[in-house]
């Protein structure tokens, strides 16, 4: 009788392997930033607590460094269902839901306090909504990028200061108001080869904040970084639509906490470097311009509507009114 006991027990242990490794699902997780950035090194720290705080039932891979495509790519990604999780701004989101842009016009948000004071907002709320009403995919939490400035082989202190400028800016209506309105001629290079056109000449100039400036190591490739800070930036943690409901609604809590901390983590570490970088860059040799942001404003808000981009005045209004 005990052996057919241990028998039957060896058995249903050996039933139960199968199972188990059934009941863990894997999730793909995917960017384009470097592995030395917060963006990547706090995904996989909420990869890692995911995997902790649902006892194991899931695991993430992250991918860095567009290993998974361009921004375009994993943002289509998320339909097609080849990735589960994506960073991206909301200059992408845009593509599915217009309004949502607007958070990238040119000097909407004061600084990054401002940006994260409207991701508690309800304007935030109405934003976000209408993107997953558009697309089914759940933005689940919003960190700060950082204060995208202007890179170039001169100065740049005015707007005129562009005039017939060849700049790449990422192809996505929002970021091309300022340069245009500046009389810029803008290039929509991926981000990926952007180091290479700077330094082949195909263009002379990019912007993007210091961080990535510095992750990406622009600064060895252009004499001046001008601080236009014409756009405060931020990425959005966004899960697919089919993901998103396939999860508990206690699961849904788990990567609702796991992902705003990571975001939170990311958005410290941001804002803090940021502060230490300008002296570094200007330690290494690059020339550092203060340009006149006010002038660089009038200009866009004289040359460029709301409405070419699809974009709400309205919307603007409610998150330039966030305090």
């Amino acid at each position: 009788m005990l052996k057919g006991l241990t028998t039957l027990a060896t058995l249903l242990a050996a039933a139960a392997i199968p199972f188990a490794a059934h009941a863990q699902t894997a999730l793909k997780w995917a960017h384009v930033y470097e592995t030395s950035e917060p963006f990547h090194t706090e995904s996989v720290w909420a990869g890692e607590e995911i995997e902790k705080r649902t006892d194991g039932r899931y695991t993430v891979e992250v991918f860095p460094a567009s290993q998974l495509g361009k921004e375009a790519d994993i943002n289509q990604g998320l339909t097609l269902g080849t990735v589960d999780i994506i960073i991206s701004g909301s200059s992408f989101a845009a593509r599915e839901y217009a309004p949502i842009g607007v958070t990238y016009f040119p000097y909407i948000f004061r600084d990054a306090d401002h940006l994260l004071n409207y991701a508690k907002s309800d304007i935030y709320k109405k934003l976000t909504g209408g993107y997953e009403e558009a697309s089914g995919h759940h933005i689940v939490a919003t960190t700060y990028y950082g204060t995208r400035h202007t890179t170039s082989n001169k100065p740049i202190e005015k707007c005129a200061d562009m005039q017939g400028l060849k700049i790449r800016v990422p192809d996505v209506p929002a970021y091309l108001a300022m340069p245009q309105a500046c009389g810029a001629n803008t290039s929509p290079i991926a981000f990926a080869e952007v180091y290479l056109a700077l330094q082949q000449g195909t263009v002379e100039a990019q912007e993007n904040p210091l961080t990535t400036i510095e992750a990406k190591k622009f600064y060895e490739v252009q004499t001046h970084i001008n601080l236009t800070g014409h756009i405060v930036d931020h990425l959005n943690t966004i899960v697919s639509k089919s993901r998103w409901e396939s999860l508990s609604d206690e699961d849904k809590q788990i990567f609702t906490d796991v992902m705003q901390e990571a975001a939170a983590r990311a958005t410290e570490k941001i804002v803090a470097r940021e502060k230490e970088l300008v002296d570094e860059f200007k330690e290494r040799g690059i020339t550092v311009t203060e340009a006149d942001r006010a002038d660089f404003e009038k200009a866009v808000m004289e040359k460029v509507t709301f409405e070419q981009f699809g974009y709400n005045k309205e919307d603007w209004e409610a998150i330039r009114a966030v305090e």
